[in-house]
């Protein structure tokens, strides 16, 4: 097993890593569920459901997106990005129950923009 299979194998539910879409997006993910070939995660600023193959770390589907970074986070950052994953999930329950969330629920804090200026950062750092 090559050293990128190795690091696509040891993510689990709850980790968040990084990946890049064609198109040049961050794509930053939690873990929701792994199989022996797929892993399947949401992307936390959107709630996008994404599936990648755990082998080569490139996405499933039309996207074709790729990991390039499951290096794991600090604790506080972890807890930013969870905190903005569950915020994202109301959001998107309110759409779906026709309610319109105040547009406060929109915007970034402080600390996750750090959290996600991190994530660059990390990535940049720790490369697969």
């Amino acid at each position: 097993m090559s050293d990128r299979e190795t690091a696509l194998h040891s993510l689990s539910i709850g980790d968040i890593f990084h990946g890049r879409s064609p198109n040049g997006a961050s794509l930053v993910c939690l873990v929701t569920a792994v199989t022996d070939a797929v892993i399947f995660a949401r992307r936390i600023t959107t709630q996008d459901d994404h599936q990648f193959d755990r082998r080569t770390g490139t996405e499933l589907g039309e996207s074709r997106g790729t990991i390039d970074c499951v290096a794991p986070l600090p604790p506080d950052v972890q807890e930013v990005l969870l905190a903005l994953d569950r915020r994202g999930r109301i959001v998107a329950e309110m759409h779906r129950a026709g309610i319109e969330p105040d547009p406060e629920q929109y915007k970034l804090t402080p600390a996750e923009r750090r959290a996600l200026r991190y994530i660059d950062q990390n990535t940049a750092a720790n490369p697969i």
